[in-house]
């Protein structure tokens, strides 16, 4: 796959998921794009997902709330940037819907999917504005958190 469809990836300032998995991408196209599919696997467990409502086009809303098993609860607003169905899906929480400036974001995300031998090649990116960002999303756990995510994400696949 190239990056025709992707975030520009610069290692100072972003993280990155690449992975081959074993289903077909219109399958992982669901899985983040159906609310009620997108709630089942997108937090790593114990956490959950319990609110998602999602704006498919460029502009719209991405709202999700994910609850921790000690009662935490977190609020995320943001924005779609840019939706091929398929193939690509980016987002921040630095704007909201209708691009509306929130101030504060944290980062721009972006899904890329492509059919490989093996199902599709996966790659999640989590872009930050300065080194800081970044570092602070790996301490969060980014790396495993993430991996997690689309282990769940893969499974639920699996059954659809």
């Amino acid at each position: 796959m190239t990056d025709t469809h992707a975030t520009v990836f610069d290692p100072a300032l972003d993280l990155e998921l690449k992975r081959e998995v074993e289903v077909p991408p219109r399958l992982i196209w669901r899985a983040w794009t159906e609310p009620k599919l997108l709630m089942q696997w997108f937090c790593p467990l114990p956490w959950k997902t319990t609110e998602c409502e999602l704006d498919l086009r460029p502009g719209g809303k991405f709202r999700t709330v994910m609850e921790g098993p000690n009662g935490e609860r977190h609020d995320n607003t943001g924005c779609v940037l840019a939706v091929i169905p398929e193939t690509f899906l980016a987002f921040t929480d630095a704007l909201g819907p209708g691009y509306r400036p929130l101030g504060g974001g944290f980062m721009t995300g972006s899904v890329s999917i492509a059919p490989s031998a093996k199902g599709t090649l996966y790659i999640a990116r989590a872009i930050h504005k300065d080194v800081d960002g970044k570092k602070q999303h790996e301490e969060m756990g980014f790396h495993q958190g993430w991996a997690t995510a689309l282990d769940q994400l893969v499974a639920l696949a699996k059954t659809l």
